[in-house]
């Protein structure tokens, strides 16, 4: 039969054409904070093509009393003002404009308000000056919404740019399957598949969905799904997943599900629940800004009021109400997050550090649990030979063995033949008669001797004595490394240990957290003794292993109710706990899903990345806390002033933007921290 099988893979072929399904349609436009960011670029840069000229001409005529449109006389002047204001103010700034006046009738303040009410009030004084009712004011309205904008595109782009988690993980799966129907074999698009489907896998190629082997054997690459760096073997009755990639034998699967129910879409609806549970950064300045918007609009009014009762000059009174509104308008303290998150930001990325999400910088301060994921993550995620322990002459033992090994594509193999060509074997034995036996090891002849590397379950097979290595085979796999016994001629002449090292670094790291008092902890889906010789080698105190891949955002879950929770991980498993936690750590070296979903991302891969990033977000936090207090500090300082008529309108729009640039000076001495 799998003769047969094999027999059709050039024949029959038929393509039908591919559907693009809502699902694939939906994700593959610009996403929506791209198209944030490019929205308040451009409403930013066309904002100034307007404002810069109604600036040199308020500058000059106010300032130097030279008047710049002296052709279109004084109500000319104020007709041009009001007409290059307008699209600044009502174009540019309609979404400002729009939600600043549903604030006022709804009764829930925010930044927009102030904005709102302000540029509307200052650009109405230029139709009321063309009547000779009051001073015009108009081209104020232009600045404050020009600086308003600037401010709204900085704060975008510190933000981050859009999570793209979502549509990397349906890129993940194979678009097309090809499937046996009858003796012959189809090409079909991954939607046209129906359970009992009968799919042939080649070596190389992705599995396109979830299935149980119905022929035929290979190891299978589950990293991407497992974060395990060793291939899983599938035999007749295995289950595979979806989007893993098959490495040296043809499977036939039988399709056990499809769409949402794959496992694949599964971990793509975890992460999607676990989206926007963060705590917003600007909570403590929305707090603020809930009570001091309508404490600014109470306080213009009644000056209003008073200075038009008392002195009976509408103009001057609206004056003196605009310059209120003005000088509170909350620009810096539009700034005064964002411009901290970028100078951290960039501190961060010449260390390697990443920040992706600004309310990571917020929470990071509160966390005293670190999560480690350990493949790829506290490990390097590649097999090494780490121990050699031989009856013979080691670089006997490892020429003979990588002879072999040299043949298969296995990862440990590898290992092997990566560690003789270390110890200066430059040339490998001939071997014939080799053979792959899956999940147990290979054999193959060397001259006349016969060679057979495998472990335990083959020698039992074999029946082949262990006799004087039990206490090496036990000390070994008690380390947690997968042991490979080496006979010749039915002889065991040694043994290799292979393991997933330790990266050089990961020791240091948790080192420096425990000794600063945080809770460590190692979530896996590997055996527990495994898992916890590698916790005893760096000190992590507490192992939760055995952990199935969607199971690791559930444990997150459990451990946030002893407090804030870090999770540190690099596969695409790692996605939904990434996104659980408090601040979700993603190794640069490991996927683009976990990348994406990680909240800081360590583009070296180095742990001591941890603790930098820590240092990193409670430094950034720090400056983000003092510039809400200058923020607000010129606002103490200047409303009184305001209020008593001191400031024109125009110096407090200055004062505003020297408030801005307060912020953004105290934002760059960030620059000068040891982090």
């Amino acid at each position: 039969m799998k003769e047969d099988m094999h027999s059709k893979h050039s024949e029959h072929d038929h393509k039908p054409f591919k559907k693009v399904s809502k699902q694939e349609h939906d994700h593959s436009h610009t996403s929506i904070e791209d198209i944030e960011i490019n929205s308040w670029k451009k409403k930013m840069i066309w904002s100034w093509i307007f404002t810069i000229p109604i600036a040199i001409v308020m500058l000059f005529d106010r300032i130097f009393g030279l008047s710049l449109l002296e052709f279109a006389g004084d109500k000319g002047m104020i007709i041009i003002l009001l007409l290059v204001a307008f699209p600044v103010v009502f174009i540019f700034g309609f979404d400002t404009i729009k939600s600043g006046l549903r604030g006022l009738f709804t009764f829930y303040f925010n930044m927009d308000s102030l904005i709102a009410l302000g540029t509307i009030v200052a650009y109405l004084t230029g139709i009321g000056a063309i009547f000779g009712i009051m001073q015009d004011y108009s081209g104020v309205s232009a600045m404050i919404m020009a600086f308003f904008t600037t401010g709204k595109y900085v704060e975008a782009i510190a933000r981050g740019r859009a999570s793209k988690e979502i549509k990397k993980l349906l890129e993940l799966g194979a678009k097309k399957a090809k499937i046996l129907r009858g003796k012959n074999e189809y090409e079909i698009s991954i939607e046209q598949l129906k359970i009992g489907d009968i799919m042939i896998i080649k070596p190389g190629e992705k599995i396109p969905t979830d299935g149980v082997v119905i022929n035929g054997d290979s190891a299978v690459d589950e990293s991407m799904i497992t974060g395990e760096s060793i291939p899983t073997d599938k035999i007749k009755g295995s289950s595979v997943i979806g989007a893993t990639i098959n490495q040296d034998g043809i499977l036939y699967v039988k399709v056990s599900k499809i769409g949402k129910d794959t496992f694949l879409a599964h971990i793509i609806e975890l992460v999607e629940e676990a989206q926007g549970t963060k705590v917003p950064i600007q909570r403590m300045a929305d707090k603020i800004t809930s009570v001091f918007v309508p404490a600014i609009l109470v306080l213009a009014l009644l000056t209003f009021i008073n200075w038009w009762y008392f002195t009976g000059d509408l103009s001057r009174a609206l004056g003196v109400g605009v310059a209120v509104l003005v000088i509170a308008c909350p620009c810096a303290l539009g700034l005064a997050t964002p411009t901290a998150l970028m100078v951290g930001s960039g501190m961060g990325a010449k260390r390697g550090i990443l920040i992706r999400k600004g309310e990571a910088i917020q929470t990071m301060k509160e966390v005293k649990i670190i999560v480690f994921d350990k493949t790829g993550t506290i490990t390097k995620g590649k097999p090494e030979v780490s121990d050699i322990y031989s009856k013979v002459k080691e670089g006997y033992l490892l020429e003979m063995a990588a002879s072999v090994e040299k043949l298969s594509e296995h990862p440990l193999s590898h290992a092997i033949v990566t560690k003789a060509q270390d110890s200066g074997i430059k040339k490998f034995k001939e071997v014939k008669s080799f053979k792959i036996l899956r999940g147990r090891g290979v054999e193959g002849k060397i001259g006349n001797k016969s060679i057979i590397i495998g472990n335990q379950t083959l020698m039992k097979e074999r029946k082949i004595s262990l006799k004087g290595f039990e206490s090496k085979i036990d000390e070994f796999e008690g380390n947690g490394k997968t042991t490979m016994i080496v006979v010749e001629n039915s002889k065991v002449i040694g043994i290799i240990g292979v393991a997933d090292a330790v990266k050089d670094d990961s020791i240091q790291a948790i080192g420096l957290l425990n000794a600063q008092g945080y809770k460590t902890v190692m979530i896996t889906g590997d055996n527990e003794r495994t898992a916890k010789a590698i916790a005893r080698e760096v000190g992590i105190k507490e192992v939760i292993a055995n952990v199935l891949p969607e199971d690791k955002a559930k444990k997150v879950e459990e451990l946030q109710k002893q407090g804030m929770v870090a999770f540190i991980g690099d596969g695409i498993n790692d996605a939904p706990a990434l996104k659980q936690s408090n601040v979700g750590i993603a190794m640069g070296t490991g996927t683009d899903i976990a990348i994406e979903a990680g909240d800081l991302v360590l583009a070296k891969g180095s742990l001591v990345g941890v603790v930098q990033a820590i240092n990193l977000s409670k430094a950034t936090f720090r400056k983000i806390k003092q510039n809400l207090f200058w923020a607000f500090a010129y606002n103490v300082v200047a409303i009184p002033l305001a209020v008593a008529g001191v400031l024109h309108p125009v110096i407090a729009e200055i004062a505003m933007a020297l408030s801005s640039i307060t912020v953004v000076t105290n934002a760059n001495l960030l620059r000068r921290r040891k982090i």
